[in-house]
């Protein structure tokens, strides 16, 4: 696997040097605070430095760590769909991506309560440009996507990417979890991008490129939370955007945006994972439609699947009925939940920025009226 050792994970035999050499670092603390408060065992450094494995760290740290997140910072957590998948199998799901950490961990966490092996999972190198967040996350089984690069090296990465996944898939027999775009959704509007299916085809063999979307097994996924935590930090790029100038991160924009969608209050979040497309690939690949086309076709379905299993929230229809000025559907809200929507949209905005506001309130809204328009 010597082509794969700039983007893979950690194997296991690399584990304890990296613990060693991320126990000490203070953030490392800090999230051991924060996930475990006053349960926090005072050997919990040797406890740690006992682990071996991915596979152990993952079980022992991970999982008890996300869940003592939840416990802290969400109302309730559901997962439905899963028992339409075999155990046995691997999977590539393909999700709709809100949180920078949360979104793979929250997937992971259902998959392992449900008897299923932990995903390996694709995270930009621009996230992970500090050693201690490398070491997390090649300890967590994320691979490395390269951000940045010129055209030719851009094909070279996304050719290694698409072999080193299907490798994960096809030879380890492990899931992959992949968003359905370049970095977070941040309008509400869950849409996949050509371009992440046409890497993943670069793996196929070029007689039947299309047909290894079914070898693969593709499953969209689809994540929602009632309260976004980071909602707010998203509105400088949107604004940005719909002015056409350039948006340019902030120094540590990634690693606040990181935190506060680890500690940020969510409320209710569910993940739905849809079935396998097995009959929908079969029907695109049968098709007269090329190889574009195709692709084309594919990323409406998972589009399709994603909206159309997509956990509306009392958030959703408030700010859809906002943004309209209407009471449409006033009766999938309490009046309560209108004003907390409202103060803490007051709260963190600037109510006399209507560019902003209605940003803000679209990234709630959209996912309503898109699956109004699915039905």
């Amino acid at each position: 696997m010597t082509n794969f050792d700039d983007i893979r994970p950690f194997d296991d035999s690399e584990v304890q040097r990296a613990l060693k050499d991320i126990i000490n670092h203070p953030f490392f603390k800090s999230i051991m605070e924060f996930s475990h408060g006053n349960d926090l065992n005072e050997n919990w450094k040797k406890d740690l430095l006992a682990i071996t494995t991915v596979t152990e760290f993952q079980e022992k740290f991970s999982y008890p760590a996300t869940l003592k997140v939840l416990e802290k910072s969400a109302d309730s957590f559901s997962v439905s769909g899963l028992d339409q998948l075999d155990k046995n199998e691997s999977y590539l799901f393909i999700s709709n991506h809100r949180d920078i950490l949360l979104d793979t961990c929250l997937l992971n966490v259902g998959l392992h309560e449900a008897g299923f092996k932990m995903t390996s999972s694709a995270i930009g190198d621009n996230l992970i440009q500090k050693s201690f967040l490398h070491n997390m996350a090649k300890l967590n089984r994320n691979f490395i996507v390269r951000r940045g690069l010129s055209p030719k090296q851009l094909l070279e990465s996304s050719r290694n990417l698409a072999l080193y996944i299907k490798h994960l898939l096809l030879e380890d027999n492990r899931s992959v979890w992949i968003a359905q775009r370049e970095g977070r959704t941040k309008d509400g509007n869950d849409q996949t991008h050509s371009g992440v299916l046409k890497m993943l085809a670069m793996a196929a063999a070029d007689k039947d490129k299309f047909n290894y979307f079914n070898e693969v097994k593709v499953v969209p996924v689809a994540i929602s939370y009632e309260y976004d935590p980071t909602d707010a930090l998203k509105m400088p790029q949107l604004l940005a955007e719909a002015n056409d100038l350039p948006y340019i991160k902030d120094k540590n924009e990634d690693f606040v945006t990181f935190m506060s969608g680890l500690v940020g209050q969510k409320k209710r979040i569910h993940i739905h994972v849809c079935r396998p497309l097995t009959q929908e690939i079969k029907h695109i690949n049968e098709s007269e439609l090329n190889f574009n086309k195709q692709i084309e076709a594919l990323g409406a379905v998972i589009d399709d699947a994603i909206i159309k299993n997509y956990k509306l929230w009392p958030t959703n229809y408030i700010a859809a009925d906002l943004i309209k000025n209407t009471n449409t559907f006033e009766k999938f809200y309490t009046t309560d939940e209108r004003e907390l929507f409202i103060r803490r949209l007051e709260r963190k905005l600037d109510k006399n920025n209507l560019q902003v506001l209605e940003n803000f309130l679209n990234m709630y809204a959209n996912p309503v009226f898109n699956q109004m328009d699915k039905s």
